[in-house]
């Protein structure tokens, strides 16, 4: 079961870091659904990129994983607005599907509950 707990995690951590490289390498692909009423899109993409990489580290951590898994809680809470908004003008993006936008939300939901595990004393300490 160690083994499991330390493959998932690893898997997640990995997941952010390269989720949050790809800000980097296509932030077009990011600033493109930025909702109007987000100020500062090129910074809010790059310092949301940041967070990413920052926070799939320290979950390998120990000593910062509990802390880095809330992290990654708030991050994808933040992030909702965004999706939100791309479903309410799925007319502005004509390329995704509107099946895909509903899907995005059980999918943050097991995110979430993903790196909240990670949150949980035995979790972090015992991965």
């Amino acid at each position: 079961m160690k083994w499991l707990k330390i493959g998932l995690l690893s898997l997640m951590a990995a997941f952010y870091v390269m989720r949050g490289v790809n800000h980097f390498l296509n932030p077009d692909s990011y600033l493109e659904i930025m909702p109007p009423y987000i100020p500062a899109h090129g910074t809010m993409v790059a310092l949301s990129g940041v967070a990413e990489i920052l926070l799939g580290v320290l979950v390998m951590v120990p000593a910062t994983r509990r802390w880095a898994a809330w992290g990654i809680v708030l991050m994808l809470i933040a992030f909702l607005p965004v999706h939100v908004h791309m479903l309410v003008n799925n007319h502005l993006y004509a390329e995704v599907s509107t099946a895909f936008l509903w899907a995005r939300f059980p999918l943050q939901a097991l995110l979430i509950l993903w790196a909240w595990f990670y949150t949980l004393g035995s979790a972090s300490s015992e991965a």
